[in-house]
Order: structure tokens, then sequence, then C-alpha cells
């Protein structure tokens, strides 16, 4: 029979968050059934550029270039370049030679690769769950699956009631910097001065919106929203009414840290961004960030995994079980000591409303495999 301390202990450790599960990567040999999604040269794409990004060395950017840095998850940096140029290598040989993808072939991938399966952090998971649904639902063998999505965006090239916010490009007293001259200098610069509210309540006035522009040049003008979007998923598309299409993407942040129990619209945090031919993802500065693509990018805890990971990814679509292959190429502030959720680039999409439209049939769970070419 259990006594009162043993209760009282167990009942501290449930509280305490204790008794919910860590991450643990199992290797398998097996797959379970489901569709298989081609989109073999996209996949290809973004394998290269971010084999590309790796092939910096781990001295270019130690943060991201390594092969895991958890306990539960360590692997030579090599391999990770490796499974990526496998990855391209297939999808050639298979165009040349006039056949179906062999990355869509479950027995294919169970010869090839070494697969672990990824169960999540329910530990971190459960301290964070407060007022978030899916976070407390959290699966036991499943990884929580955000969706991102670029926006399309109307900016305009001056400020006006409906366009009231900027983007604004790399303030002027750090435009010349690298990023570590910069850095040396965090209690001289603008970019460290201000939060993201400061900026927000100075654009609200004429005098003051002209001091701003006095510190970093407005690249765009948006609306609130358009603003919060872009802020919030690191690229902006904007049509200007002269029907051109720009991109920015983030360049270089004010150092605070993403607040996860804050509303997005509450957040400090702030970017400045940057005019860049089309969508990137990851990158330590803007001057080389990685070109992603949806549907075969997702966003994740690069510090822990380390970027360049090769993950399948199993959802339910319509109730129905369907497999992609993506590549870990981006990040962002929530996943710093998260390994309980990818962030997956859907697509392109003007509004909430018509991401919700393409992506509600998707499951917000989703089985995970780590894969490696085999030695």
């Amino acid at each position: 029979m259990a006594t009162p301390k043993h209760l009282a202990l167990a009942l501290s450790l449930l509280f305490s968050g204790s008794l919910f599960a860590s991450p643990t990567f199992s290797p398998t040999t097996q797959l379970p059934a489901g569709e298989w999604i081609d989109l073999s040269d996209d996949l290809c794409d973004v394998a290269q550029q971010t084999q590309s990004y790796l092939s910096q060395g781990n001295a270019y950017d130690p943060a991201a270039i390594h092969g895991g840095t958890t306990p539960w998850l360590q692997t030579p940096a090599d391999r990770i370049k490796d499974t990526l140029t496998f990855v391209c290598d297939v999808v050639n040989a298979d165009k040349q030679s006039g056949r179906a993808s062999r990355l869509t072939d479950p027995d294919f991938i169970t010869r090839h690769f070494e697969i672990v399966r990824w169960s999540p952090d329910q530990q971190r998971a459960s301290q964070l769950s407060d007022d978030k649904p899916l976070l407390q639902r959290l699966p036991a063998d499943r990884l929580l699956l955000t969706k991102y999505y670029v926006r399309l965006t109307d900016g305009q090239s001056h400020q006006s009631p409906e366009t009231p916010h900027a983007l604004y490009g790399l303030p002027f007293d750090e435009a010349q910097l690298s990023l570590d001259e910069a850095d040396a200098k965090q209690n001289q610069i603008t970019r460290y001065r201000y939060g993201k509210q400061e900026i927000v309540a100075k654009e609200s006035s004429n005098d003051q919106a002209a001091y701003m522009r006095n510190l970093a040049p407005p690249l765009i003008w948006l609306s609130r929203s358009d603003l919060e979007g872009a802020l919030l998923q690191g690229t902006a598309v904007v049509d200007e009414p002269s029907g051109d299409r720009r991109y920015f993407n983030v360049h270089r942040n004010n150092g605070i840290a993403y607040d996860r129990t804050q509303r997005p619209e509450q957040q400090q945090r702030y970017w400045y961004f940057k005019e860049v031919p089309g969508v990137l993802g990851y990158g330590k500065d803007a001057d080389y960030k990685i070109p992603i693509r949806p549907q075969v990018t997702v966003a994740g805890d690069i510090f822990q995994l380390g970027l360049g990971r090769l993950i399948l990814l199993r959802t339910e679509e319509h109730g129905e079980p369907v497999f992609r292959l993506t590549v870990l190429a981006d990040t962002g502030g929530a996943f710093h000591d998260n390994l309980y959720q990818l962030d997956w680039l859907s697509g392109y999409y003007r509004d909430w409303d018509d991401y919700y439209q393409a992506n509600r049939h998707i499951s917000d769970y989703a089985d995970a495999w780590l894969l490696l070419k085999k030695q």
C-alpha cells in the first residue's frame, strides 16, 4: 500500500512535469504504410543549397553546422552533408533513366538510409503548455507540426494610413559593418536600442516616424497585420501597386529573445530586413542564407539537431497517412530548446484564410524520422 509520503512524492513529480518523457531517438528498420508525395526536384534543390552552406564548415557557423549537440543524438557532421549529396544523386539518376523517384519507395528508403524515430520532448512541451491546447494534447510518439508560410502582401513605397509600418533595412550606423563588428558594438548601435513596441509606437506619430527614418531606411510600408506576419514568418513577398513583386527577408534582430508566453503582436523582438531575390531560410547573416522551397523545408531546433537533417514526416491528410521528405533548413525564435516541434513551410498565401483553406486537412501532429545515408 502506498504511504502518504509516497503519494506526496508522486503528486510532486506529476505537477512538476517530471513524469513527462524526454525526447527519444530510436533506430528502426520499418516504416508504416502510407502515400508518398513526390517533390524530388524541389527536395534536391533545398538539399543542394543546404549542403553548400554546410560546406563552409563548423568554424563558419558552429551553432548550426554540427552533427547534433543533444546527448541523445550525435553523429559526424559530414554524414549530414553526405546524406544531402546522396539525395540529389538519386534524383538526378532517376531523371536520367526516366523512372519514378526512388525517394518515394519505402523499400528503397529502408535499404539505403539509417532511420531513427524521433519522439517529442514532452517534458519541455508541458512546461510551455498553458493556454496551448495543441501542446496539452501532444502525443507521446508524435511531434507537433505547425505550418508556416510565405506571406503575400500589398505594400507601398511611402507611409499611408493603410500602410503605417515599415520593414526597415539595417540601421545606418551599422550598414557597413559585418555581423561580428556590429555585435562588438552592442552598447553603441541603433539595432539594440529599441524593442518592437517602441518602434511601432513611434511610427504612429509623424515626428517620431521621421525620427525612425533618420535611423534606418524604410524598405517598404505595410499594414500592422502584414508587419506582424513578416516578423513572425521572417519573409514577406510584397506586390506593389505598380505590379512589381519584391522579396524581403530578415537580416539582423535587436537581440531580444522571442517570448513564447506572449502573443506575436506583444513581442519586443524586432527584425530589420533586407531585400533579396527570393525566399530564404536559415543563415547566420543575410549575406548568406539558404534558398528554400515550400513543402520540402522544415524549421526546427538546428542548434540541438544540426542544420541539414533529412527528416521524413508522416501526417494525415484528409484522414489518410501521407509521407513527405523534408530538409531542416530553417529555424526561428521558437526553436531554442525545442525538441517537440517542427514547422513545415506549406506555401505562399495572402492571408490566414487562404492558408487555412489550403492546410486545414493536414494533421497537427506528425510521425518523424531522421534519415542518414548508410555507410
